[in-house]
């Protein structure tokens, strides 16, 4: 995450508990289910519709949110210091390249979902965002809407309150794309980081589930085809460290 501690984004993300924080400022940047086999095929179709993963886990999309709510109340008070071991202070330049490409200038209308900092801040739900249409010049979420129940629904939010020619930016872990690095990253993703989280946070279940969420997220094509069925136009995705992360961007036109 970037260097200034309002851009280390602690928020809650799950369904429920999303922060949408508008006010993320820079130096004059305003961020503002019957028996029988058909009765049987119905409720399993309204099981699979109702049921989502946490981590590896399979739970029902009600307990999410609350799930996911814990895993970052458990956490916070070490966050930071947890981002800095586990990438090296790397997720610091991770952000600095967000914030580059987004090139804010006085007076952009900037809404940061999942934030945690910034000087104006709503309490909200993600995939129902508490303000009108068309009224931001950028949306940006970093490592957030992978804990979002529905990311149609999110990415369907952020274009509606989108003003016109708006942009949308996403940076989110992603898929390496270096086979070498790829067996690197797995042996210090499972064996490695859930240690540190018991070490530094004594919270070895929460890194578990950061590292199992990570593998459960879209691919960069997936996701980028998930944000155009959104209504973006021009969708482009940059990977960052062999595609460890990747920023996502996109239009409202």
């Amino acid at each position: 995450m970037a260097a200034p501690r309002s851009w280390a984004l602690w928020s809650f993300c799950g369904r429920g508990w999303s922060r949408a924080v508008s006010g993320c400022r820079l130096p004059g940047l305003l961020s503002s289910s019957p028996r029988g086999p058909l009765g049987a095929r119905l409720l399993s179709q309204e099981k699979e519709a109702t049921e989502t993963h946490f981590g590896f886990e399979t739970v029902s999309e009600e307990e999410k949110g609350g799930k996911v709510y814990q895993v970052f109340e458990s956490v916070a008070k070490k966050y930071d210091v947890m981002n800095d071991m586990m990438s090296l202070g790397i997720h610091r330049i991770w952000k600095d390249l967000l914030l580059w490409k987004m090139r804010p200038f006085p007076g952009t209308q900037l809404l940061d979902v999942a934030g945690g900092t910034g000087l104006a801040w709503i309490l909200g739900d993600a995939e129902e965002l508490p303000f009108d249409d068309d009224k931001f010049d950028v949306y940006t979420i970093a490592f957030g809407i992978r804990n979002v129940t529905h990311i149609d629904r999110a990415l369907q939010e952020a274009h509606r309150v989108l003003k016109p020619g708006g942009r949308f930016l996403c940076l989110e872990f992603s898929q390496v794309n270096n086979p070498l690095v790829s067996r690197l990253y797995d042996v210090y993703s499972f064996q490695v980081i859930p240690v540190l989280g018991e070490v530094i946070a004594g919270d070895w279940k929460s890194y578990q589930y950061l590292v199992e969420s990570i593998r459960q997220f879209p691919s960069q094509e997936e996701f980028k085809e998930m944000i155009e069925d959104a209504g973006f136009q021009k969708v482009t995705y940059e990977n960052l460290t062999s595609g460890i992360v990747a920023i996502h961007s996109g239009f409202k036109l």
